[in-house]
């Protein structure tokens, strides 16, 4: 891989400890991924932040590298473990709390804005068309790719974090302009977000880096979130493109029977024991059509709503949160129902869930049972 004097220098450890170790990584990354050189980013978004992810090993690294490491580009948060505001009303142990805030702290030492949100597309603005970002959460990758039209990797934590610290980046894969050489060809009418998280998390396990969707047209928010946040899920695939399916890429369907294959493989209840929302995060448009559709409803057990702190800020102010709160909503920031530790299996045996991907993550780290369903269909079996 060829690499400036600047970038050699500082491989060779003769800017610090700190920028050796980035270049060691992206210099290791590159090389696996057939990368040319480096090429700069203007925005990283860092996934390893959960202290449920990177354990003791994680938050004893971030805590030596903070002593003087310092983000050179726009660097913002995937989630944590829990919401600060109400912490206090789980059985969490005093070791997590504390290790999870030090690896926040240990962020924000370095420069880093607390977002704590897997949808970093929706509270900041995003930059022009084709600009090169580092992404390492799975959902906003595949999003910015396909939707926003920007350009990033499926970055790593350890990668995206040395992006943040150098402000580059390989420039491999999805980086270029390469055209998908599979179409998934969806063969299922009026699809509801959850049939569009499961043709995510088909075309996931059949596409390389890229993918061609035809069949599919007009995805509200969130459905386009459930395709990312399912395909981001089951493999390596990082972009998708919509189109009527005249190319000249090999073509396969996605119908009833792969369908049931999916379901079949993340569905493992016929209820659940509480219901959580979010996964990704909801947006404001999903929070104001969650209140329009609970007018004059209330959940009959336990619904958990996860969505961004400045998210929630703004449905406060709106109005949008007293509605959910009335109709029994524990609305959370900061966190996510993936890899959560608010849901533990001593106290929850199964979870009603629209989402594929928080489906994958409860069934396969949280151990505990999911039933999967539309959200219309959770509005009207889940409430009175």
């Amino acid at each position: 891989m060829e690499l400036t004097k600047d970038e050699e220098a500082a491989l060779k450890g003769e800017k610090g400890e700190t920028l050796e170790l980035a270049y060691r990584i992206l210099v290791a990354t590159g090389e696996a991924t057939d990368a040319e050189r480096l090429v700069p980013i203007t925005w990283a978004h860092l996934s390893g932040v959960n202290y449920n992810t990177i354990g003791d090993a994680g938050e004893e690294f971030l805590s030596k590298l903070s002593q003087d490491a310092k983000v050179i580009v726009k660097t913002t948060l995937n989630p944590m473990g829990f919401d600060i505001d109400k912490v206090s009303k789980y059985n969490l142990s005093e070791n997590f709390i504390e290790k999870q805030q030090s690896i926040c702290n240990s962020y924000e030492k370095m420069g880093v804005t607390p977002s704590f949100s897997c949808i970093p597309y929706e509270i900041f603005d995003l930059p022009e068309k084709g600009t090169q970002v580092s992404f390492a959460e799975t959902n906003a990758a595949i999003y910015v790719n396909s939707i926003a039209h920007l350009k990033t990797n499926k970055e790593s934590a350890f990668s995206a974090l040395a992006s943040a610290l150098t402000g580059k980046s390989p420039y491999s894969d999805l980086r270029k302009d390469d055209e998908p050489n599979l179409t998934i060809r969806m063969k299922i009418d009026e699809p509801n977000e959850l049939t569009i998280g499961m043709l995510g998390f088909f075309a996931g396990k059949v596409a390389d880096n890229s993918v061609s969707i035809s069949g599919v047209k007009d995805l509200d928010k969130r459905s386009c979130k459930s395709l990312c946040a399912g395909m981001g899920t089951s493999g390596t695939c990082g972009k998708f493109v919509l189109d009527d399916g005249s190319n000249s890429s090999e073509k396969i369907d996605f119908d009833k029977k792969e369908m049931d294959k999916i379901y079949d493989e993340l569905n493992s209840a016929d209820h659940g024991d509480l219901i959580t929302l979010g996964s990704p995060q909801l947006g404001l448009d999903e929070i104001s059509d969650l209140a329009s559709m609970l007018k004059n409803r209330s959940f009959k057990k336990r619904c958990m709503v996860f969505c961004p702190r400045a998210v929630q800020e703004q449905a406060r102010k709106i109005g949008y949160t007293n509605e959910l709160e009335r109709a029994g909503c524990e609305i959370l920031s900061d966190c996510c129902t993936c890899l959560t530790p608010l849901i533990d299996k001593k106290d929850v045996d199964s979870v009603t869930t629209n989402s594929v991907k928080g489906a994958y993550y409860l069934k396969n780290s949280n151990k505990v049972a999911v039933n999967l369903k539309p959200l219309s269909e959770i509005i009207r079996d889940e409430t009175k």
